[in-house]
């Protein structure tokens, strides 16, 4: 599996899923633009130790090449800009991963809209939809210069999963509901050019934030089962970027286009594994042992 030569940017690197992506990306041999507003000497609201400058050294510890840049993805010109940089550096981009979210604090849990903080709903929406489209508007024109790109919308929830499963407020629901369309949408104007865009998930995502909210790390996070049982079907950010790294490097990635994906569905078709060596399938888990208010076992399931 390798993407030795290819050029990927991923757009939210700082941390989570952005960081699993970009480094798995590099583990397969690409040069990956990671991009997020926290670097060394200036923080995001999120006020949180991670930097794009630890992920693009990690990407690059893992065989690739990684290169920091700042970018808030909300301003088109640093966009822009970006790109700008990519095209003159590069003279491509085949791979294209919108990770841009940055509404944690915003997010209040099952709260109708009258209740919930108007601005902080807004905003969130605003930094988990308009970061995308911006992103996309600037970076897709490079990268159809040649045909082959992928895009890779990243979400929460399977496109299934979220349709009939209400996800903690309106503004969070529309804004996870919207990324999948989104990809589905890209993918009518990217099929022509031979480019390919996707919708992807992780399952149960055991990023720092969710590790310290939990009180563990990343060596000990089995112990949190105590407090939160099916918290043993979770997985680590490589996980999901196991999953990206293989749809870049199979020459069959058409198959997928406009389509929602997990990274649990995808390990049973491409064979990966997460960094214990199992296959965690959490979003049938969630279905049919969590929400069925089964007791926690993850046997069959990952």
């Amino acid at each position: 599996m390798s993407l030795a030569g290819k050029i990927a940017l991923v757009a939210g690197a700082t941390r989570g899923a952005g960081r699993g992506i970009a480094v798995e990306l590099g583990a397969a041999g690409a040069t990956v633009y990671v991009t997020g507003r926290t670097t060394h000497g200036q923080p995001s609201e999120y006020a949180r130790p991670e930097t794009i400058e630890q992920t693009a050294a990690l990407v690059s510890a893992a065989g690739g090449t990684g290169i920091a840049v700042q970018v808030d993805h909300l301003v088109a010109d640093q966009v822009k800009a970006l790109v700008d940089r990519v095209r003159a550096e590069q003279g491509c981009l085949d791979v294209l991963v919108n990770n841009i979210w940055g509404g944690e604090t915003l997010k209040e849990w099952n709260k109708p809209v009258w209740d919930h903080d108007l601005q902080n709903g807004l905003r969130l929406l605003t930094l988990a939809v308009n970061t995308h489209l911006i992103t996309a508007h600037h970076a897709l024109p490079l990268m159809i210069e040649r045909p082959g790109g992928l895009l890779v919308e990243v979400t929460d929830g399977t496109a299934a999963y979220n349709a009939t499963h209400y996800r903690i407020n309106p503004f969070y629901d529309l804004a996870k509901v919207s990324v999948t369309r989104m990809a589905w949408a890209h993918a009518q104007d990217l099929a022509p050019h031979g480019a390919t865009a996707v919708c992807i998930t992780p399952g149960w995502l055991r990023s720092e934030m969710m590790l310290e909210a939990f009180g563990v790390g990343e060596a000990n996070w089995r112990d949190a089962t105590a407090r939160v049982p099916h918290f043993a079907i979770s997985e680590t950010p490589r996980f999901v970027g196991r999953a990206v790294a293989a749809l870049a490097a199979d020459p069959d990635r058409a198959r997928w286009n406009g389509q929602s994906l997990s990274s649990g569905g995808l390990a049973k078709v491409y064979g990966f594994t997460d960094l214990d060596g199992s296959r965690p399938d959490a979003w049938r888990y969630v279905e049919e042992v969590q929400d069925a208010g089964k007791p926690a076992d993850t046997t069959d399931y990952r």
